[in-house]
């Protein structure tokens, strides 16, 4: 049986592009566009962000932004006209599935409609794949675009966008030329709570980073400097992380300890590190340029990072900020939340440790600090098993082919 020929053109929907947290995306599209698909942008939110990394800047050209004066309301309006009943349907269809939560319904309605801006170009584009990332309000514009314009459609969830909202979720899975999850966690989640037949339709294509353009010098590394990158939000536990270099300071413990990252809890952050008596010790740095991130991993011993569920049962997919420091020859401290597991095990590809446990925390990191040939051992293998199972090119690929098999099948 022969493969289905590689499909050329597809229209990827994201809510903002460029992100600084979704530096794989840009991964991923970078290499389709390698591999000759012709790939276009449609992002639901004008470019907002301060920080761009280079190799997002090369797409700017591919992306499409929302007009928010008179114009692209009346583009989406001459959109709805021309076709008004799938149009309707598809908005009244958000309100059916989301009107017990009106800001996801809000939102949903405001970006559809922003994607009936784009509808023009898009037509005369005329994609072979609409592809979203996020199972929130990115994917439901681009299952309405695809009903409307007779394409086929395809998303990939992550995290927050399965745990915390459930937006036209299995209808969006069954609808689908092909569903796509992050990590074989997101597939038993769905399955208990979509149903078993998310199962059979949801492919695991993980996110990935390009090894190959990261260097890995175990040698010459401060033992002593813990790294920690990633939002400063509920779920990535950093006030966990400082509870624990606050027990290895009161076991008289030396090290310094660099965050990397932004976030609405930098303030109360900061606030409990002063309390705790290890302000010399932390370093808040905010958000770097990748090869800021870079250098500080290429000189860390350890990198450091305490997911947990949050009170809202908000939590992380499997974070790329891991795979970048275990690729980089960091040895990695995580927690057994959701798919991370996957990427770290405990004992050979890093230390795993229990969730909101900063005493178990403050453990591995002293362990780690102890023993180098430990230490050694688990970013050599580390590094290993993300160039084996989280290549970004290899999944863009893999995500490739599973396109174009969900295309011509249908």
């Amino acid at each position: 049986m022969t493969s289905a020929p590689p499909i050329a053109r597809v229209l990827y929907v994201v809510s903002l592009f460029p992100c600084w947290s979704e530096t794989f995306i840009v991964r991923e599209i970078q290499t389709l566009i390698a591999d000759g698909v012709d790939v276009r942008i449609l992002s639901l939110k004008p470019a907002c962000e301060k920080l761009v990394q280079w190799d997002a800047k090369a797409l700017f050209e591919r992306a499409h932004y929302p007009d928010l004066g008179m114009h692209g309301v009346l583009s989406a309006t001459a959109s709805v006209l021309r076709h008004p009943w799938t149009s309707l349907t598809c908005f009244a269809a958000i309100v059916a599935d989301m009107w017990r939560t009106p800001t996801a319904m809000l939102k949903s309605l405001v970006a559809l409609f922003r994607g009936l801006q784009q509808l023009r170009w898009l037509t005369a584009f005329d994609p072979q794949l609409i592809h979203a990332h996020w199972a929130t309000y990115p994917s439901t514009v681009a299952w309405a675009l695809a009903r409307i314009t007779g394409r086929h459609f395809s998303f990939t969830c992550h995290a927050h966008d399965i745990f915390l909202e459930h937006q036209l979720l299995a209808r969006k899975i069954d609808e689908a030329a092909l569903a796509v999850t992050i990590s074989r966690f997101n597939v038993q989640w769905l399955s208990q709570r979509v149903g078993d037949g998310a199962a059979s339709k949801l492919a695991v294509v993980h996110c990935g980073v390009d090894w190959r353009r990261i260097a890995c010098e175990l040698d010459g590394r401060n033992e002593r400097h813990i790294v920690a990158v990633g939002r400063l939000d509920p779920i990535k536990g950093f006030d966990v992380l400082i509870e624990a270099l606050h027990q290895l300071s009161l076991r008289n413990i030396e090290y310094r300890c660099t965050v990397i990252g932004e976030g609405p809890l930098r303030a109360a952050l900061e606030a409990q590190t002063r309390a705790c008596g290890i302000v010399e010790r932390v370093a808040w740095v905010g958000a770097l340029p990748q090869e800021a991130v870079q250098a500080a991993l290429r000189d860390a011993a350890i990198f450091a990072l305490p997911c947990q569920v949050a009170a809202d049962g908000n939590r992380d997919g499997i974070p790329v900020a891991l795979m970048e420091a275990m690729v980089a020859g960091c040895t990695v401290v995580s927690t057994d939340v959701s798919g991370i597991p996957e990427l770290v095990e405990d004992q050979v590809t890093g230390l795993v440790v229990a969730a909101r446990d900063p005493v178990a925390m403050a453990d591995a990191l002293q362990s780690l600090f102890a023993d180098g040939g430990l230490r050694r051992r688990l970013a050599i293998a580390a590094r290993s098993h993300v160039e084996l199972q989280f290549d970004a090119r290899a999944e863009a690929r893999r995500l490739h082919h599973l396109m174009s098999e969900a295309v011509h099948a249908r």
